[in-house]
């Protein structure tokens, strides 16, 4: 039996994971990841890197993507609160240009499961929140891309923290969605 429920999302491949929580007077235990059971889920990948990151309310990081050792990522927030997003990039797909987003939180203890050919970005709704990531191919600097956060094109619906988005001078100088071609992504 899994101790995780795998939930399709409005894009096949995109996976909301929520794992089983036993908790008691101690705290709690839950497993963050069984590959047997992912894989049974459909996501047969193998991770081979691990990030952590931790931001203040309002920072935006994203949407982001890599043209080569394109990355699918397992994510999860362990302190405080965000909004997860992933937007398909894969020109040849029926959702190509569309979005979903998830709040993760370390309350809710949600992951999120965003494949290769996608673009991801989150947004910190709490004071601070610690982000942690499994990917499925290496970080390239030279092969770094991405899409304004706030493209009309995608019209993402970011959540209101109560102060302007905080991005990357490097965020603000992404190509509108419209204006990329993505064949990069037509394998997938």
């Amino acid at each position: 039996m899994s101790n995780f429920k795998f939930e399709e999302t409005k894009i096949p491949g995109v996976i909301i994971v929520t794992p089983k929580v036993f908790g008691d007077e101690r705290g709690y235990f839950m497993e963050t990841y069984k590959k047997e059971d992912f894989v049974q889920a459909g996501i047969d990948k193998e991770f081979v890197q691990d990030n952590q990151s931790s931001s203040v309310r309002g920072v935006l990081r994203g949407l982001h993507f890599q043209t080569k050792h394109t990355q699918g990522k397992l994510v999860r927030v362990i302190s405080g609160e965000v909004y997860d997003v992933a937007v398909d990039c894969r020109p040849n797909s029926s959702t190509f240009g569309q979005y979903v987003g998830v709040v993760l939180s370390a309350e809710n203890k949600k992951m999120f499961y965003v494949p290769e050919g996608f673009a991801h970005g989150f947004k910190v709704l709490s004071d601070t929140a610690e982000f942690c990531y499994k990917c499925t191919d290496v970080y390239d600097p030279t092969a770094e891309g991405g899409i304004p956060f706030d493209d009309p094109t995608i019209g993402i619906e970011w959540p209101d923290c109560g102060c302007e988005p905080i991005t990357s001078a490097k965020d603000k100088q992404h190509l509108p969605f419209a204006q990329q071609k993505f064949e990069y992504f037509s394998e997938y």
